[in-house]
């Protein structure tokens, strides 16, 4: 580890849609997903507001291998990873950025009813009904691999 820098993330929320899965030429498994967090905060007249942010997930080899076994949408799951930035040039030469949490440890937050893997035991309410936007994600023809 870099002496005093850290690159760390801990999200908790719910997959907006089936994990993606794909496999490199080397035959190593790729999981990309998105999962939505909610906060809830005051605005200055004091009315309640709601605030969902999208945050792109890619997850490896045996990460990715769960993802695509027990992952589905509106589970809630638990991720802890880095932030990785990735550029790439577009079809018309156009440079592109994206900023995507690298899972290193991944657990379903659901009941062992619904799920097998590693679940925490608590029970998970009514899965919402979310959808990304359509911006979330890369176009199959922007993905650098």
């Amino acid at each position: 580890m870099a002496k005093g820098t850290v690159n760390k993330v801990i999200l908790i929320g719910r997959l907006g849609k089936d994990p993606d899965i794909r496999y490199t030429p080397g035959g190593s498994a790729v999981a990309n997903f998105n999962i939505a967090t909610d906060r809830s905060y005051k605005d200055k007249n004091g009315e309640w507001q709601n605030e969902t942010e999208w945050h792109r997930v890619v997850a490896w080899t045996y990460n990715a291998e769960k993802a695509k076994e027990y992952l589905k949408k509106g589970h809630r799951v638990y991720v802890e990873g880095r932030l990785q930035t990735r550029s790439w040039e577009d079809q018309n030469g156009q440079k592109k950025y994206t900023t995507e949490v690298v899972v290193q440890n991944m657990e379903l937050l659901e009941s062992r009813g619904e799920s097998s893997y590693s679940g925490s035991g608590q029970s998970a309410s009514t899965p919402t009904n979310i959808d990304p936007p359509d911006d979330v994600e890369p176009k199959q023809d922007e993905v650098p691999f």
